[in-house]
């Protein structure tokens, strides 16, 4: 069902229109009756009367009436009337609630995006975009998700996240997601070039974000680094690579699945970026092996720098990202 249906559904629903269809029915009844029993009309010429009175139509009366006939159209003119502006009232209150709640929902949808701090923005809601979302999610990480149609904001209502409707190539809307309190955004746009655009905005309002932006033509991917990705991810190719990981070490993968799945419990693979004071500087690879951390690699500036096999290699020094397990 689509949105407009919905709402009309609704407002056919709520309980002023039931009331107002509920007093016009019992009007055409009653009036109806009232016709037929005291000027001894049939029940079509009685209905007719009504109808064009009520609607304040005023066509020429069926047939002449007495007394007790123009009393019985005074007041099917006077219920009419007040029938009508009965409903524009009605009408009018259901458009101002409506525009009022849209307001309200977009002020609580902010408040909450305003409260947000080290979220990621998905930029594009899509098949790719839904599915970044849900595995972000699903890491504990917060979600902020950025589209202009329709649809797919509604489906990411739906979802449980926040959204924010607007292109994200404008800073504007960047801003509303709080791209300078986020941890990180990813363009997942169906087009490439959208996606460059999306790119060189978000590091221009926020240098240190790491963006990671999908490429859907090899030719896409230089121009993504230059406009400031850090990782760019082809769909095709990834899923290419894994089909033929899947054939050639099956193992492997289902091993590197469960390393890297939240659903793993007792054993997992993680990054620890090392700072002054962290509980595992100053110490060697051996000492941390015995608390049950191996540690895997060292990387510097995205760079894996050392493979860590010794017991007393140096340990792991400020500003380097050790892979843990």
């Amino acid at each position: 069902v689509c949105s407009s249906d919905l709402r009309v559904a609704l407002a056919l629903g709520s309980a002023p229109v039931r009331r107002w269809l509920a007093l016009v029915a019992l009007s055409f009844a009653v009036f109806t009756a009232l016709y037929v029993v005291l000027d001894g009309w049939s029940v079509s010429d009685a209905f007719y009367m009504t109808a064009i009175t009520l609607t304040t139509v005023g066509f020429k009366e069926v047939r002449e009436l007495d007394d007790a006939g123009r009393l019985v159209t005074i007041a099917a003119a006077l219920t009419g009337a007040a029938l009508i502006f009965g409903g524009v009232g009605i009408m009018g209150e259901m458009i101002v609630a409506e525009l009022t709640s849209g307001r309200r929902e977009r002020r609580r949808m902010q408040e909450r995006i305003d409260r947000l701090t080290g979220h990621v923005l998905v930029c594009g809601y899509g098949r790719v975009g839904t599915t970044v979302a849900r595995a972000l999610r699903d890491a504990g990480r917060e979600v902020v998700v950025l589209d202009v149609r329709p649809d797919s904001l509604e489906r990411a209502r739906a979802d449980g996240y926040a959204v924010v409707d607007g292109d994200a190539t404008e800073d504007a809307v960047l801003d509303r997601a709080g791209i300078a309190r986020a941890g990180g955004l990813v363009a997942s746009i169906d087009s490439d070039a959208n996606n460059v655009y999306v790119v060189l905005t978000a590091r221009t309002r926020n240098p240190g974000l790491f963006i990671v932006a999908r490429a859907a033509a090899p030719a896409a991917e230089p121009k993504l680094l230059h406009a400031g990705a850090d990782r760019i991810v082809s769909p095709y190719t990834m899923a290419g690579r894994r089909i033929a990981e899947l054939v050639t070490r099956p193992a492997v993968v289902d091993f590197m699945d469960a390393a890297l799945s939240t659903a793993q419990v007792s054993f997992g693979i993680e990054q620890h970026r090392v700072v002054e004071g962290s509980p595992i500087a100053g110490r060697t690879i051996g000492a941390l092996a015995e608390d049950g951390v191996v540690a895997l690699a060292i990387v510097r500036d995205g760079m894996v720098t050392r493979t860590v096999h010794a017991p007393q290699s140096p340990a792991p020094q400020p500003n380097l990202v050790p892979v843990i397990s």
